[in-house]
């Protein structure tokens, strides 16, 4: 018999995870850099929620929330990159002097801005410790010592990696060059846009594959064209939401945005065709920040005149 006390319970457990909910922009903003990617960002938060819901079941005790979703966040990152084959990050070497309270010197605050601003694929560049470090103290303003917590390492090697990954990013932002005018759309693509703001659901239902999967972040998955189909059914609800082509990290997705008139999309969706037909939606209406630091470059085509193409 396990001399393991009672599980956290079920009601203790939703309980914990809705209040997580609010950390997941948070979490996000961590977890988009740490990959490179809006789009692998967000699956590793999905993975993060999945893998917390499982590990309450062994856990007698409730856990500090925040730290505990940002230590399962960050280590699935790590497995997915290292998966990718990317490198280690370099030795730690000595640590430089790093400040650490809310009044900060202006050189200080600079450093941390050029951080937020500086677009989320370029964070890819850095070493796995460099990014982490990066993020969490200029990105996201967390406190030295919960860094070193975090990453199980020294707050001394904290500074160091902060003041070679601040460097480092500035060597990037230097040399970056401007995103790339926007690719042509596909024919498929476009014709879906054109459908989709004609308001043809039953032309777009005709496009789906019968093993059709639909993924909504906060949603159950759909499968099966029948089921998928109902999809369309709540975007014919909403009279002013128009669609546009786009590309966003080398994938061709679709902006969407809430009125044909407003300066930027609110969100996006992306397909996967098989042999003409769509097999795969996935769509972030339920999860906007997703799109917060997304580099949408939006594509002038048929279907969507009108529009210009923009950030």
């Amino acid at each position: 018999m396990s001399d393991r006390g009672p599980a956290v319970d079920r009601d203790r457990q939703e309980g914990l995870l809705a209040l997580a909910v609010a950390l997941r922009p948070e979490l996000h903003r961590y977890c988009s850099r740490l990959m490179g990617s809006v789009i692998d960002g967000e699956d590793v938060v999905q993975d993060t929620f999945a893998r917390a819901f499982i590990a309450l079941d062994e856990l007698c005790e409730v856990p500090q929330l925040r730290p505990w979703l940002f230590r399962i966040a960050h280590n699935r990152a790590l497995d997915l990159l290292r998966s990718r084959a990317v490198r280690a990050a370099e030795p730690i070497e000595a640590a430089l002097e790093i400040v650490d309270d809310a009044e900060a010197d202006p050189v200080e605050m600079l450093m941390r801005r050029q951080a937020v601003q500086t677009a989320v694929s370029r964070f890819a560049e850095l070493p796995i410790l460099q990014r982490s470090v990066i993020i969490l103290k200029d990105v996201l303003d967390e406190p030295l010592a919960e860094i070193a917590s975090l990453l199980d390492i020294t707050v001394d090697a904290v500074k160091g990696h902060l003041a070679r990954g601040r460097a480092r990013l500035r060597e990037i932002n230097a040399h970056a060059t401007p995103l790339p005018d926007a690719r042509i759309a596909s024919a498929a693509v476009v014709r879906y846009v054109t459908l989709f703001n004609k308001r043809d659901w039953d032309g777009l239902r005709a496009l789906l594959a019968d093993d059709v999967k639909l993924h909504q972040s906060l949603h159950s998955p759909r499968s099966g064209a029948a089921d998928v189909g109902m999809f369309f059914t709540i975007y014919a609800k909403s009279d002013g939401v128009w669609v546009t082509t786009a590309w966003l990290e080398g994938r061709e997705v679709i902006a969407v945005f809430e009125q044909r008139s407003d300066p930027k999309p609110g969100y996006f969706m992306w397909l996967e065709w098989r042999e003409g037909r769509i097999s795969f939606i996935r769509d972030y209406r339920y999860v906007r920040y997703v799109a917060d630091d997304a580099e949408l470059s939006l594509v002038e085509d048929a279907g969507s005149s009108g529009r210009s193409t923009g950030h």
